[in-house]
This record gives structure tokens, C-alpha cells and sequence, in this order.
């Protein structure tokens, strides 16, 4: 996906760590974490280990956090 993350909805949908699952917006992005506000809090969750599903012009995209674990500046020059 060659998506800014940022501003897009997000929602956690498999982890390994209870704490994890949450649904909001992505507030922030580095190399390997994602922070997503769900109105109330944010929270810092990372992205090995852990699967999300974007929403992206109405439509939703599964993505392993392994998979984007690089800068998010570097994203398009890595997926071919």
C-alpha cells in the first residue's frame, strides 16, 4: 500500500497483546510503531506482531505490521 498512513482509520485486528485492540485514527508513524487516537486516548502500538485493517477511500486493506515495518518516507521506493 503506497498510503500515508497518517489521518487514515485504522483498527487493530489481531495481536498477541490484549492491549493492542483498538479501533481509531492514526495520529503518528515511525519506523516501527503506529499511535492511533480512538478519541479519548492515544496509544503507541507496534507494528511486528500485530495485523491492521485500513480504511482507505471506503475501502478496507489487511496489512501484517511486519509488512510496513520501515520508515514511512521509504514506503514507496520499497513496495514494487
Amino acid at each position: 500500500m503506497r498510503q500515508e498512513f497518517i489521518g487514515l482509520e485504522v483498527e487493530v485486528v489481531a495481536s498477541g497483546h490484549p492491549g493492542y485492540f483498538m479501533h481509531g485514527i492514526v495520529m503518528d508513524e515511525t519506523k516501527n510503531t503506529i499511535t492511533i487516537s480512538d478519541g479519548a486516548r492515544e496509544r503507541m502500538v507496534p507494528k511486528r506482531g500485530n495485523e491492521f485493517e485500513f480504511t482507505f477511500e471506503s475501502k478496507r486493506f489487511r496489512v501484517f505490521g511486519s509488512e510496513i515495518q520501515h520508515r514511512p518516507e521509504d514506503r514507496i521506493k520499497k513496495i514494487r
